[in-house]
């Protein structure tokens, strides 16, 4: 029961390595192929060495080139703003600073107040940033 959270919480993950893996054994098991014919090809045996390092040049080069400019600009991106770079948290700052004025235009009375108890109950999530009512 506990390996169904696990895979639902991670489906996304999961799918894409096992894209991952389905892709790489296919580039390396086709890499054979016309790696043999081209020896073949040549007159020369097909040996697993030479074999290897064309294969990691080849995966490493389009390793560079394809996945990590993608997932340094897509899952970089995404796993900063989770962790709350300072790139993610200007735009809650403000958002927050607007929303702390709304409440104190609405309700000139009690809005500090409100403001104040809001802070005071999520004072653990968000004890880094800075306040417009302070």
């Amino acid at each position: 029961m506990a390996l169904r959270p696990l895979w639902r919480s991670y489906s996304y993950a999961w799918i894409t390595l096992g894209f991952f893996i389905l892709t790489i054994i296919g580039h390396w098991l086709f890499g054979w192929f016309a790696f043999v014919h081209e020896q073949q090809s040549n007159g020369q045996p097909a040996t697993f060495g030479p074999y290897a390092m064309e294969m990691m040049r080849d995966t490493l080069e389009n390793w560079q080139s394809e996945f990590l400019q993608l997932l340094w600009q897509v899952g970089g991106l995404a796993f900063l703003l989770f962790l709350g770079s300072p790139q993610s948290k200007e735009g809650n700052d403000r958002l927050e600073a607007k929303v702390d004025e709304l409440l104190k235009h609405l309700d000139p009375k009690h809005g500090e107040t409100i403001i104040r108890e809001i802070d005071e109950r999520y004072s653990g999530r968000h004890t880094d940033r800075p306040h417009a009512h302070r």
